[in-house]
């Protein structure tokens, strides 16, 4: 059995989460570091170079990089369409961190590889026909129908967070559209209505007592303790959240429906509600079937996906 690691990156808007990973998918080490959107390849090589000296390990012992981006890629060459978060159109991501880290690497979308760490080693735990969804500052989705990961003609399947969840007058996004469940339900989109409801709510909350900016985290521990304020944000999120899953999985009759990302540290409450709302609006049949769970990987899904593309790569 080849000794050598894999590695995996998963890069977000505000930090990149990195690891080594073996041929098993056995974590040897996993770290962050912050997103630099001007210099993110050379920072990564950087980050890596300084991780095998700490671990006292050659450069040799790296196999292949994989890598997820939040935004649409062409899985030919490497290419990110668009990250509009990082203000990347047309990206060469797969020749830069190639010549930067010198390992053959592999791109695919975040959410994509997300879903492809929780079937690996989390929550899917094999499962032929499943949808990741990952609620973070934007919202992402992967989509697996029978074992295949669905990317679609040009690399944008499974954008569940630019559905169009409030058709007129909604929250501009920025993907161009306006009313995305993006704006509503992601960690970005629940912080701003906290926020900006605070200011003409007459219900008396917890939440005033919060000094300085509203985040979802606080939203939901304020749900946890029945106030009214914040209990009516994560209803009206969850309303959108299970609708928009259930639209999804009446066309691909999925076993599992997983919710990762940093929103769903919120656990059970968020759960919950989202397979209440779910269960209402799916296709009866399609609903029976269907398990809706979190993710058992939490924050290290991405990276587990990005290390199995590369070694699928590698072993190719």
């Amino acid at each position: 059995m080849d000794k050598k690691w894999f590695v995996g990156v998963d890069l977000g808007g505000t930090a990149i989460k990195m690891a080594f990973i073996d041929h098993d998918g056995n974590m040897i080490t996993k770290w962050e570091i912050p997103t630099n959107k001007t210099e993110i390849t050379t920072v990564i090589a950087n980050s890596i170079k300084e991780k095998l000296y700490e671990l006292q390990q050659p450069e040799a012992k790296l196999a292949a990089i994989g890598m997820g981006a939040p935004g649409p890629v062409n899985l030919t060459n490497g290419v990110v369409y668009e990250a509009v978060n990082l203000g990347w159109k047309d990206y060469p991501l797969k020749d830069e961190l190639e010549r930067k880290t010198g390992l053959p690497a592999v791109i695919d979308n975040d959410a994509n590889l997300a879903a492809l760490g929780e079937v690996w080693k989390g929550a899917g735990n094999g499962a032929k026909d499943v949808i990741c969804i990952t609620i973070g500052t934007g919202i992402g989705g992967g989509i697996i129908a029978d074992g295949n990961l669905i990317h679609g003609i040009n690399g944008a399947a499974g954008e569940i967070g630019h559905y169009t969840s409030i058709p007129v007058g909604g929250i501009h996004c920025n993907c161009g559209k306006t009313g995305c469940l993006e704006t509503i339900a992601s960690a970005t989109g629940i912080a701003r209505m906290a926020n900006e409801g605070i200011k003409d709510t007459t219900e008396p909350t917890i939440l005033n007592s919060i000094k300085g900016e509203i985040t979802a985290e606080d939203v939901f521990n304020a749900a946890e303790k029945d106030d009214p304020f914040a209990v009516n944000i994560v209803n009206y999120i969850t309303f959108h959240l299970g609708i928009a899953l259930a639209n999804t999985a009446n066309s691909l009759n999925p076993g599992r429906i997983i919710i990762g990302g940093g929103v769903s540290k919120a656990g059970e409450i968020l759960r919950k509600k989202v397979e209440e709302n779910f269960v209402e609006y799916a296709f009866p049949r399609v609903a029976e079937q269907c398990e809706i769970l979190l993710a058992s990987l939490e924050n290290d899904a991405g990276v587990i996906g990005a290390a199995l593309i590369a070694k699928i790569s590698d072993l190719d």
